[in-house]
């Protein structure tokens, strides 16, 4: 049998330090199971409290924020025009390809960590490190950012910009040179208190605020529609058609206005604590982006109709519109909204943190102080204080509007590892499972059972038969006596390994194919024929990896994988293909600034993982073992135990 030894110092075949450095990357984790849940004490176990209706409120509350009050405005002036509904509905369709394969992992994997968790299963440690690092920045910038766009707007509930009590209004620090938010500040206090009292608690709060959201929305959809058929719809009356910047403006509209569904991966990071994962993770997945769309298309169709898309004013749009039909009481209700999508999304932001703190902590590649959970409200406490405090202190001292973007990379990265991951789940999932070398009796013992089994390498194949006297048996060598048989399992093992390596090829080149047609594609400084080169390069590999990876048979194990009963991820490989193309055309078009401030948090999680979280992995010493023999060595441990 072959089993592995992981260790520092490369244990069996472990080839030195420059192996075991390289081994380290690429290690993965197994699915959470009954066998590898803490022991005893629940101590690092969260309540299961959530069913399908708190799940759709987490996912409506994350993804709807007051950008959709701004972004009707800006996008349909500079890119849609009239045909904005269109936009929403593209977008929304391309962020359902990550949400297929969000659903499909998180009903497999349903555990605490989200695109983390799903990453350190299918791809390795490395990139799962990678991963978690880029989602803890996206939660902390993403929550303070909310926080510091909540007091202008609850400002202009109390009358106008400067109408907020003095200790809560903004002031500015000549000497520092910044604009202190008290109130941004206290808001993400308070969403962290509500946080730690219980996951149910929370959500039921975040369902009231997210309930509130979407009436502001209807009552825009239903006054609105109202207005638009007593105007005569006036803002489709144009000379200049429905598409005044054609499809290509229609489609560079659908790119911007895709941000607005980063949200919905909120639920994925709360599987751990859904009462039953298999069947309402991809339904509320499924149903909060649903109702996302619609109401954004809803909203969009409506404004666009009431006044001509050059004449919306792009920084309150949806206010401006009914001003403009001298309905001025309204931007009151619209307000009100925006407070609401608001505060849903800090609490959207908030809650996936300190999960992604906790799952990082499990794994040994941050300190056990992030994966403690109370034990009474049964939430990781001091993750969400420590979150809380960071989000705060970012929101009261600093303008994070500028590192906005920022958050955009996370997500975006997030989204194209899952659905990688999901190719890999179904083509090449891990053969092999890390065990505790705390096993390493029962994983002897197995061994020794199956050793008169000759590895696939061989040509030779033995079997142990049982005589009618209860014998130990006897040794029969095939390949002498059934030369037939014998050839036909060496070339069903010679085939199934041939399938694996050119399933795992194609998988890399269509990713590296991606990679190039969408970075020539986008980069116009290029010379032409080396950009018409480059892009010929690239869709030439994407194609390539496309048919082969839909001419070759999946694996069956992916049968096996995880856990089962729960949602398959449809058109495979198309969907996550073209899900990767995607995310991977909006992560080359977020900005040179944008990534080099990333560049420099993801360089410094480079430096926490090599210092810290590669030398305390939980699978630093882990025993790694064919996943089909899983079951029989814990039942060969509990045998061994004294009774």
């Amino acid at each position: 049998m072959g089993y592995v030894l992981e260790s520092n110092q490369g244990g069996i075949g472990g080839g030195g330090i420059a192996k075991s450095g390289f081994q380290s990357l690429v290690r993965r984790k197994r699915v959470d199971s009954v066998h590898s849940k803490s022991s005893g004490s629940g101590h690092h176990q969260l309540a299961k409290e959530l069913s399908i209706l708190h799940l759709i409120a987490i996912g409506v509350g994350s993804t709807i924020g007051a950008g959709v009050y701004i972004l009707v405005g800006t996008v349909a002036r500079e890119h849609s025009g009239p045909a904005l509904a269109f936009s929403f509905l593209i977008a929304g369709i391309a962020a359902a390809l990550s949400a297929f394969c969000y659903a499909e992992l998180a009903s497999r994997c349903p555990s605490a960590g989200s695109a983390y968790h799903y990453s350190y299963i299918c791809v390795g440690e490395g990139l799962a490190w990678i991963i978690g690092w880029a989602l803890i920045l996206e939660y902390t910038i993403g929550g303070s950012a909310v926080a510091r766009g909540i007091s202008p707007n609850l400002a202009l509930l109390f009358g106008g910009p400067d109408s907020l009590p003095a200790f809560l209004a903004r002031h500015s620090v000549p000497a520092l040179g910044i604009v202190v938010d008290p109130c941004a500040a206290l808001l993400v206090f308070v969403v962290t208190g509500l946080l730690c009292v219980g996951i149910k608690e929370s959500t039921f709060v975040q369902s009231v605020v997210t309930i509130a959201n979407i009436c502001a929305m209807i009552f825009v959809i239903i006054a609105g529609g109202y207005l638009g058929f007593k105007s005569g719809w006036t803002g489709y009356k144009l000379s200049e058609g429905y598409f005044p910047f054609g499809v290509d403006g229609m489609l560079a509209g659908a790119s911007t206005v895709f941000f607005s569904y980063i949200g919905f991966d909120s639920v994925a990071s709360t599987a751990e604590e859904v009462k039953n994962p298999q069947r309402d993770l991809p339904l509320g997945i499924g149903a909060a982006l649903s109702i996302c769309c619609m109401l954004y298309m809803l909203v969009s169709a409506v404004i666009v109709g009431l006044v001509p898309y050059y004449a919306m004013d792009p920084d309150t749009p949806i206010s401006s519109a009914f001003a403009s039909h001298g309905i001025q009481w309204a931007a009151t209700i619209i307000t009100i909204g925006a407070v609401t999508a608001l505060c849903s999304t800090l609490m959207g932001s908030l809650l996936p943190q300190p999960r992604i703190l906790m799952a990082m902590a499990r794994d040994g590649l941050l300190p056990g102080f992030f994966s403690e959970v109370n034990s009474r409200t049964q939430v990781p406490v001091k993750s969400t204080i420590l979150t809380g405090v960071i989000a705060a202190t970012l929101a009261f001292a600093m303008d994070v509007e500028q590192l906005a973007g920022m958050v955009s990379v996370g997500t975006l990265l997030a989204f194209t590892m899952v659905a990688i991951s999901v190719l890999i789940l179904r083509y090449v999932p891990p053969d092999e499972v890390p065990l505790p070398s705390s096993l390493q009796a029962a994983i002897d013992s197995v061994s020794l059972r199956y050793s008169n089994i000759v590895s696939s390498e061989e040509t030779d194949v033995e079997i142990s038969t049982n005589d009618q006297t209860g014998g130990s048996g006897r040794k029969v060598d095939i390949s002498a006596e059934y030369p037939l048989i014998a050839k036909v399992a060496a070339q069903a093992i010679f085939n199934e390994k041939k399938r694996r390596v050119i399933a795992g090829w194609s998988i890399m080149l269509t990713c590296v194919g991606a990679l190039v047609l969408t970075y020539s594609a986008s980069n116009l400084g290029i010379y032409s024929y080396i950009r018409v080169t480059l892009c010929g390069i690239g869709g030439l590999l994407l194609l390539f990896g496309l048919v082969v990876l839909t001419i070759i048979e999946q694996d069956d194990a992916r049968h096996n994988f995880g856990h089962s009963g729960g949602f398959i991820c449809p058109w495979v490989p198309l969907l996550p293909i073209l899900s990767v193309l995607i995310n991977t055309y909006l992560l080359l078009n977020l900005g040179a600034d944008t990534w080099m401030r990333v560049s420099v948090w993801l360089l410094i999680g480079v430096f926490v993982y090599i210092i810290y979280g590669r030398n305390h992995s939980s699978l630093q010493h882990a025993v790694y073992v064919p996943a089909s023999h899983v079951d029989e060595i814990y039942q060969s441990s509990a045998e061994s135990l004294p009774s």
